[in-house]
């Protein structure tokens, strides 16, 4: 396969094939840019078909890390790292050793931290064989308890005050009691979201691979079941994505009744001509890497050394602004929201004057 012809392929700056025989280790950890410092992002594991879609993940992922810390003005750069296989069946403490000692020898051009298939007992294995690994420690709350280092809860708040920022702009609404929310994935982030909009008052519509997480939302949420593919169709005010990416595509947006699109998958676009059909339909979308930026905005604090609760969240609320800002331009300038995104991140880029100014976080 050719990495420098492949079509997500966006001037990486380094592309490093993994592999371990002993342990049975094989991954791709994928640098985009580390101009406003070093990247970071985090380790999926996922029993791919073929190394071509783990390295179009990988190189899809990284770069929406770059714009990712960009928007959220972080003084990190952005990559990412995939290993190929099941976790729940192929993942021990030998890979993740061996996959921690390729991180040691990056020197720290590429910070990892958790992700889908990986978790923070298997970064402190990881930790064990590199000084290149975050979100490990424990952190305080605003309400004086104590959480582990699973950025998940700042990711899923992020994502919530993204809902509430595009129903602001697209239904003209602060409050979210009585709209139905249809949430695709019920993981860690996902089923954290859908709490939140309970309590918030939503009806909710969910639908996961997992039986057992789906019987937790119905008793705990009162939310409705759906099979997978039903969910696009589901009368609904605002669809949810939050599993693996790529689900939003010409033929589910038919589907679609939501006017509100936002979630907290990655790379919920199948292409970026997507993202313009969605703005002639006036579909409002959040785009991913912006509402989905809470938790690398945790993991960022906790690596600089620098953690505070309050200031964290303070941090992540800004989503709620950068979102309306760009909800409100791109109306204005009638551009779609997922191409403004990439506009602003590379004009943040391409300011070096703002590096330092970013760095002042630590």
């Amino acid at each position: 396969m050719s990495l420098f012809n492949h079509v997500e392929f966006d001037h990486h700056e380094q592309v490093c094939y993994v592999s371990d025989v002993h342990s049975g280790l094989k991954a791709i950890i994928a640098i985009h840019n580390s101009q406003l410092g070093p990247a970071l992002g985090g380790t999926r594991m996922y029993p791919y078909a073929n190394d071509e879609d783990a390295l179009t993940d990988v190189l899809r992922l990284s770069r929406g890390m770059t714009y990712k810390s960009a928007m959220a003005r972080l003084p990190l750069g952005g990559g990412k790292s995939v290993i190929i296989g099941d976790p729940r069946r192929q993942k021990t403490p030998d890979l993740l050793r061996a996959f921690g000692r390729y991180l040691e020898r990056l020197g720290g051009n590429y910070i990892a931290a958790e992700d889908s298939g990986t978790s923070v007992p298997d970064m402190k294995i990881i930790a064990e064989e590199t000084r290149f690994v975050t979100g490990l420690h424990d952190k305080q709350t605003t309400d004086g308890q104590t959480r582990s280092g699973d950025p998940s809860p700042a990711t899923a708040l992020g994502c919530f005050l993204g809902i509430k920022a595009a129903v602001k702009h697209r239904l003209e609404r602060d409050q979210l009691d009585g709209l139905t929310v249809g949430i695709q994935g019920l993981g860690s982030v996902g089923f954290r979201v859908a709490q939140m909009l309970h309590e918030a008052g939503a009806n909710l519509v969910v639908t996961d691979i997992n039986d057992e997480v789906l019987t937790r939302a119905q008793k705990e949420l009162g939310a409705r079941i759906v099979a997978l593919d039903d969910i696009y169709q589901q009368p609904m005010d605002i669809f949810s994505p939050c599993a693996l990416g790529a689900t939003i595509n010409p033929a589910n947006m038919a589907q679609l009744t939501a006017s509100i699109i936002a979630g907290a998958a990655n790379n919920q676009l199948d292409t970026p001509e997507t993202g313009h059909l969605l703005h002639k339909k006036d579909i409002c979308y959040a785009p991913d890497y912006v509402i989905n930026a809470g938790g690398i905005i945790d993991v960022c604090y906790e690596q600089l050394g620098a953690y505070d609760s309050q200031q964290v969240n303070r941090h992540i609320e800004g989503i709620y602004d950068t979102l309306l800002e760009l909800f409100e331009r791109s109306r204005r300038e009638d551009i779609a929201t997922s191409e403004l995104a990439d506009t602003v991140a590379r004009e943040r880029l391409n300011r070096g004057e703002t590096v330092e100014a970013l760095r002042k976080i630590a």
